[in-house]
């Protein structure tokens, strides 16, 4: 009888276990598609045709976007103009439009947000896309930051990477 109850709360635990992996899976899954379908609403490339590109470093990070076709020049003028608002935005604490695809939730995007001042950002257009540069001293900004890297890199999916 005792290793019937001890098989019967194994089994129990499992099933716990399993329907929590699958519940966090789903809820990832569905985020990612959430920011894979909405994206086209706030970024004028389509995101089957590019990479996202996050490369946190010792004072910020470095946020690449760039075509997988380097022939397509339509889509790299399309980042490039899109990049270079947004390094402008940024600067003066304007994350609005990440804001409305991942919500205003996000780690690090409040952070951000209010030590804009303290945060260098700057634009470089490059032959396939686009790049804009995070730098800091702040370590609390640093850290935001590095958080809201790891955000957008687990929500973009499979339309983005680290390096």
């Amino acid at each position: 009888m005792e290793n019937y109850l001890l098989s019967i709360r194994a089994f129990a635990t499992l099933m716990v276990v399993i329907s929590l992996f699958s519940a966090v899976s789903v809820n990832a899954q569905t985020q990612q598609n959430h920011v894979h379908n909405m994206s086209h609403n706030v970024m004028p490339f389509d995101m089957a045709k590019t990479v996202h590109i996050f490369s946190m470093t010792e004072s910020g990070g470095i946020q690449r976007v760039v075509v997988k076709d380097t022939g397509d020049a339509n889509q790299i003028a399309l980042i490039q103009h899109h990049l270079h608002m947004e390094s402008e935005m940024f600067q003066h604490g304007d994350y609005s439009d990440p804001a409305s695809l991942h919500g205003a939730d996000m780690p690090g995007l409040k952070e951000l947000q209010i030590g804009a001042s303290s945060v260098t950002v700057t634009y470089k257009a490059l032959p396939n896309g686009a790049e804009i540069t995070f730098e800091t001293t702040d370590l609390h900004l640093l850290t935001a930051l590095h958080r809201w890297f790891g955000a957008q890199l687990s929500e973009h999916g499979a339309d983005a990477r680290a390096e």
